[in-house]
């Protein structure tokens, strides 16, 4: 399915502003689809001057009108007089008589899109219409409640009309525990004082330790009584609780958090009240915590696996230089080597909460790691990196850090023994599969053959065992190297 933005995008007729205002306003279509109880549809004009909905929001607690989603769809006649209207003359255009809709009567309203609010005495200029398709099929008498949610959608809708909705400062939705107007509604005056609060909204207040009612109250001095006198509260507080300005905070008291958004209402400029929506957090916040305190402790084992590996080849370091045996020395030494490169990438992940490396960064700091300790006597290597391989997760980083160790040591230890050359490690990435390739300009294969010594074998285990690829080796006598790696990326997800 197209998204909004191929939609504009294929019309050629909106700004990379106006598309964004779009995407603000469709990020609020559940609101307006909740509080108004019905179908909500965003329409932009065509080239060849008709309409395509670009955006399609059904109500929670009502019947849906449209089973089907008709984003991507032409505007259809019946509604096509009365949205070209809105658009035309920047006024709201409701239907004259109830629209039959697949023999459900209903009952439509058009809203023109304003961007930025005209001054006094200029023309609207409308970047789409939204529309409003009410099912009267399932009328009943309205309960308070849904009296109060369809004032409070008349207000957005007029605010939208009026370029007032969405505000572009507002902070965007959360993820995860956004209020929605089925949690929780409260409906304050310009002073601040509550002229309704949803049944749901005085329970999470309930919960929070205030147990009287809410109507007539000032929402500033509730959450004056309930917040603990001790207690850090957010800054922006005040604001929401005064519905002063669109944001977003949370009240925490007696173990129980409850997240706020302020929407602020306005009638041609002037703030006439806000709507507050709440919703009681408290296990969602629980969950987050406990997610960053594992988050923490993982960092913490990382740190401390990085610097127990650094000792280790610390201790290494010391006995190479203790051991009068060449042989038992260059072992040693590569054994260090092979434990450095490990709590390179042990340290990156220390870094960040996420279990992902950036294996660019990583192979960076191994590269240097190899140039320093692998260089012979008399052997002046220069080492040139090339591609990217991308975000990798740790078990899958930690194996292909330590094979390709183990290759570019070889091409510096072996292929450039006592001579000058490069050695050119090549990344090449795409959605099936990473390949590497490191080439030198040195000495080349021995007759042509591979050797069978323990840092082969380790690559041989790491890449085909470990990470299920393949490595194959090229060269000949005086011609240099080149070790190709394959590697599938099934396994990452990226």
């Amino acid at each position: 399915m197209s998204t909004l933005s191929d939609l504009a995008q294929a019309q050629g007729r909106l700004s990379d502003e106006d598309v964004e205002w779009l995407h603000r306003l469709a990020g609020d279509g559940q609101l307006l689809a909740d509080l108004a109880s019905a179908d909500i549809v965003i329409w932009i004009a065509t080239a060849d001057g008709s309409f395509v909905a670009v955006a399609h929001t059904r109500p929670s607690g009502a019947a849906t009108l449209f089973y089907r989603d008709i984003v991507g769809e032409r505007v259809r006649p019946q509604w096509r007089t009365q949205v070209q209207e809105a658009f035309d003359t920047g006024h709201i255009v409701d239907s004259a008589n109830p629209d039959w809709f697949e023999e459900t009567p209903t009952r439509v309203r058009a809203v023109p899109i304003v961007r930025v609010r005209p001054r006094d005495g200029e023309q609207a200029s409308p970047i789409g219409v939204i529309t409003r398709h009410t099912n009267l099929g399932e009328a009943r008498t309205p309960s308070r409640q849904q009296i109060t949610f369809n004032e409070a959608a008349d207000d957005l809708f007029g605010m939208i009309a009026a370029g007032e909705f969405p505000d572009l400062s507002a902070p965007t939705s959360p993820r995860r525990g956004a209020p929605r107007a089925s949690d929780g509604l409260i409906r304050i005056d310009v002073d601040g004082i509550v002229t309704f609060a949803s049944p749901n909204a005085l329970s999470a207040f309930n919960r929070m330790g205030f147990d009287e009612e809410l109507e007539g109250e000032s929402l500033v001095e509730v959450t004056t009584r309930i917040v603990p006198p001790a207690r850090q509260v957010d800054e922006s507080l005040p604001v929401v609780v005064t519905g002063r300005a669109p944001w977003r905070t949370d009240v925490e008291a007696k173990g129980v958090t409850v997240s706020l958004r302020a929407i602020p209402l306005k009638d041609h400029g002037t703030r006439i009240g806000a709507i507050v929506l709440c919703r009681d957090v408290s296990e969602l916040r629980h969950q987050e915590q406990e997610l960053i305190t594992k988050d923490a402790t993982i960092r913490e084992i990382h740190h401390r696996v990085k610097n127990n590996l650094q000792t280790v080849a610390s201790l290494l370091r010391i006995q190479a230089r203790r051991t009068h045996s060449e042989e038992a020395r260059d072992a040693l030494t590569q054994a260090m080597r092979r434990v450095e490169s490990i709590a390179v990438v042990h340290d990156t992940l220390a870094g960040g909460l996420a279990q992902k490396v950036d294996f660019d960064e990583v192979f960076a700091r191994v590269l240097k790691l190899v140039a320093e300790v692998a260089s012979a006597p008399n052997t002046r290597a220069r080492t040139k990196s090339t591609g990217r391989f991308g975000v990798l997760p740790s078990d899958y980083a930690t194996p292909l850090a330590l094979a390709l160790t183990e290759v570019v040591t070889n091409a510096v230890e072996h292929g450039l023994a006592g001579q000058e050359g490069v050695v050119t490690i090549e990344a090449q990435r795409t959605d099936e599969n990473l390949r590497v390739i490191v080439s030198d300009t040195g000495h080349g294969l021995p007759e042509g053959r591979i050797g069978q010594g323990l840092g082969t074998q380790i690559i041989r285990t790491l890449i085909q065992g470990e990470l299920g690829g393949t490595i194959s080796w090229e060269g000949a006598d005086g011609e240099g190297t080149r070790v190709t790696i394959d590697l599938p990326m099934r396994w990452v997800k990226s």
